[in-house]
């Protein structure tokens, strides 16, 4: 298993030889670095944990002084790497296809025709301040609101976790790697890159 964290660059595209045009996102792809790998028989589970984003100055280092001074750490399962290796984008080949994971845009409080698709009601025969309302929420029974009902409040900002992107093009020297597609969240974001 692969497994690298990454920050999203933004979009744009790319031209094959015939002249299809393929949208693809840039993503920095590392470099990390291992730091420890956990094992069933101390940790109560296996995992390996990376560090990515090294912190250099002294007042932004998190208490107590573990040695980890990295901004973002993460774990993973399923891969042979020792302490102290160093992971980046050349662990992917053109063709690879991987999963990305990270948080999507945060939208604030949105009403239910945003949030969820509503129609709201009709422009005419008496309705007037309520076109954007959800409506009735409940009945004569059970004489509360159901558990689940689709109802306006906070959208996005949730982790969301696309299958299947495809590794279009690798830039070694800069750690860029082009996924055919999109990838959750905007620019910056941090972003979990696997391959099974």
């Amino acid at each position: 298993m692969k497994f690298i964290l990454g920050k999203k660059i933004g979009m744009t595209q790319v031209f094959d030889e015939s002249g299809e045009v393929t949208p693809v996102t840039l993503v920095e792809a590392g470099p990390c670095k291992i730091l420890q790998k956990k094992n069933a028989d101390k940790d109560g589970y296996a995992a390996t944990q990376i560090g990515f984003v090294e912190i250099t100055k002294k007042n932004q280092m998190k208490k107590p002084n573990t040695g980890k001074h990295f901004k973002h750490i993460r774990e993973f399962s399923g891969a042979d790497y020792n302490p102290g290796d160093d992971i980046n984008s050349s662990i992917f080949e053109v063709g690879d296809i991987v999963t990305v994971s990270g948080e999507s845009k945060g939208k604030g409080f949105q009403g239910g025709m945003k949030k969820w698709g509503f129609s709201g009601a009709g422009g005419s025969h008496g309705v007037k301040h309520t076109k954007r309302k959800i409506g009735s929420i409940g009945g004569a029974f059970p004489q509360r609101v159901l558990k689940g009902k689709r109802m306006p409040g906070r959208m996005g900002q949730e982790r969301i976790t696309v299958k299947g992107l495809q590794v279009m093009n690798i830039d070694n020297e800069k750690n860029i790697i082009a996924l055919k597609g999109a990838v959750p969240g905007r620019r910056g974001t941090l972003l979990e890159i696997t391959v099974k």
